[in-house]
């Protein structure tokens, strides 16, 4: 990491990102699937270009992140939306080229004009099958979830409309996951399939984690494939950046109070929030579980919410003022997630490249902060 970069920044490394897109390309070669980008984990699209020459294209959440990819990426641009606003949506049909419904009453109200307009049409089912343990707030089968259409709440008489079936039930799983969510989807939804063109099996794949079975992820979209002749999509977006991002932060401060702390110029809050959202303990290089190395600190934010913690960490020597850290696994949901809450500034983006230089991408500054606001 460069000491000449002001901290915090983030900083992706293009040799891990090729390793994962390697990996996505073999998947898609020996299954015979289509991968696509999941934008609302990585938008960095300074690197767009070359992570389409890997995968089909990019999946979005609304108009902003379908323009981003039909503009910066190409390929195909899928989106999904669990409600369509009726004053953007030919916008939108500018930009995306698949479009996936939540409801038979969004499928009735917009389905017609996307189809009219050329494009692919899909609807999200919901198979009401929960494969996740503990992260109760990313599980879109859980009960009451307002995530995708149920089979009772199914409409047959809009089949006509439809060119595929999409679900997304998982969050950083794998494939036996998948399976079993296939069966509960294809007890209730396969007799459809026979008459669609495609099937998305969404996102939350960790192909790239080193113990996913890539292997039973193969069989299971050829299996698809072989049964109802079928074109697979996978939207998986930490995947594809899966811990070939850092986030880089020097310590500001290190007080006590009943335990060693170190403020940091970086925030949870702001510029990690998943840590607090999940919550979970980023990765930090080169250092312990608390008490495992000699020096135990609780490392937190320069805001003004309490809560501003990112973790308990122990180390080899003490940390003091100026002190530089490196967070691992900051790509994915992070830089999507940032925000200026406290007027904390944004972490400055930068781009290692295969020789290991380091490129600043793009650096915020009080504008940034300002032109949110009135």
């Amino acid at each position: 990491m460069s000491d000449a970069i002001r901290t915090p920044y983030f900083v992706v490394d293009e040799g891990l990102l090729r390793k994962n897109l390697e990996l996505l390309k073999q998947v898609q070669e020996e299954a015979g699937c289509r991968i696509l980008l999941a934008q609302k984990a990585f938008s960095m699209f300074y690197c767009y270009p070359l992570i389409a020459s890997y995968l089909c294209g990019t999946t979005a959440s609304g108009l902003y992140e379908a323009r981003l990819g039909k503009e910066q990426f190409g390929g195909e641009t899928h989106v999904f939306s669990p409600a369509y606003r009726a004053d953007e949506f030919e916008e939108l049909l500018t930009y995306a080229d698949h479009f996936v419904f939540n409801s038979p009453n969004q499928l009735r109200k917009f389905g017609p004009r996307a189809r009219a307009a050329g494009k692919s049409v899909g609807l999200r089912t919901n198979p009401r099958c929960s494969t996740q343990e503990g992260h109760a707030i990313y599980d879109p089968c859980a009960p009451g979830s307002r995530l995708g259409t149920t089979l009772e709440n199914f409409d047959e008489d809009l089949l006509p409309l439809l060119d595929g079936l999409h679900f997304h039930t998982l969050c950083e799983q794998n494939s036996d996951d998948l399976e079993t969510t296939l069966e509960a989807f294809e007890e209730q939804f396969g007799k459809y399939l026979p008459e669609m063109q495609w099937l998305n099996l969404g996102g939350g794949h960790h192909i790239t984690r080193s113990d996913y079975d890539v292997e039973r992820l193969v069989r299971l979209v050829k299996g698809l494939r072989e049964r109802y002749n079928v074109t697979v999509y996978l939207e998986p977006g930490e995947a594809v950046v899966l811990n070939s991002g850092f986030l880089v932060t020097e310590v500001l401060e290190v007080l006590h109070n009943d335990l060693d702390i170190a403020i940091l110029d970086t925030s949870a809050a702001c510029h990690m929030p998943d840590v607090l959202e999940m919550p979970y303990r980023p990765p930090l290089l080169g250092s312990g579980e608390a008490n495992e190395k000699a020096y135990t600190y609780r490392l937190g934010g320069p805001t003004c919410l309490a809560g501003d913690i990112i973790g308990d960490y122990s180390f080899d020597a003490p940390l003091t003022e100026g002190t530089r850290l490196t967070f691992g696994d900051m790509a994915l949901y992070t830089m999507v997630k940032t925000n200026t809450f406290n007027g904390m500034p944004l972490p400055a983006i930068v781009w290692r490249d295969l020789d290991g230089k380091e490129t600043v991408v793009r650096q915020f500054g009080y504008e940034d902060f300002a032109s949110r606001l009135s």
